[in-house]
């Protein structure tokens, strides 16, 4: 990699990193029992990586949306669930994970976090993976006010990273955080975990791959200079 050209890797953690999507849906269904209410039949499409403080009083329909304390009751609650499920369950990196970001990692490429979710769930992630030394900041739910699609918490990790948005390659897999990538003006690689390669094709992402595998540090360097 040459000095001159510097850039940041910007990852999604849900759907990306880890495959986690199972848990999350299973701790929604847990709430739902607990909280004796029920869930739309699509809900989980909907708000996949959505901000809960968007899902539960707008796809949901279980708060009003200035019932803050309400909304943030069931958030922690839902996410707590998911903590144990995942404590429970075994936890693997996503193909190619590891091995992209030990590339990155050697050519001096700040890799950073930009997720939807709750540090406490990124943070336990990272424990049971060992993934701690890749990762020089990460900006979670808690530290945007406007969750994804609109592009706050890439534009934040980029700023932690000290990056220009468009010197910025963000990885993600839901079809509103790839929004999220290319409103706030970076290259975009979309992950085809959670949505088909058809499907994303046709949401502007400047790459598509089934995997990580397909991706390498010089993939990101030719999609900064294109």
């Amino acid at each position: 990699m040459s000095a001159s050209t510097p850039f940041a890797a910007i990852f999604d953690w849900d759907g990306v990193i880890v495959d986690s999507s199972a848990a999350h849906e299973r701790s929604w269904e847990m709430l739902a029992l607990e909280e004796g209410r029920s869930l739309p039949g699509d809900h989980f499409k909907r708000g996949f990586g959505r901000k809960n403080e968007y899902i539960i009083p707008h796809i949901l329909n279980w708060a009003a949306e200035d019932d803050t304390a309400g909304i943030a009751r069931l958030g922690a609650r839902k996410e707590a669930l998911y903590r144990e499920i995942v404590a429970a369950t075994s936890l693997e990196p996503l193909p190619g994970v590891r091995a992209l970001l030990e590339g990155l990692k050697r050519e001096g490429i700040p890799c950073v976090v930009g997720s939807s979710t709750h540090r406490e769930n990124i943070d336990l992630s990272i424990r049971l993976l060992d993934l701690g030394g890749f990762f020089s900041g990460i900006v979670s739910s808690e530290n945007v006010k406007r969750g994804k699609p609109a592009p706050d918490v890439f534009l934040q990790a980029a700023e932690s990273a000290g990056c220009a948005p468009g010197r910025g390659v963000v990885f993600e897999d839901s079809l509103a955080g790839i929004e999220a990538g290319l409103a706030g003006g970076f290259k975009v690689i979309a992950v085809a975990t959670t949505n088909t390669e058809a499907v994303l094709a046709r949401t502007g992402a400047t790459l598509v791959v089934h995997r990580l595998t397909a991706v390498t540090p010089a993939t990101l360097q030719a999609l900064i200079q294109a």
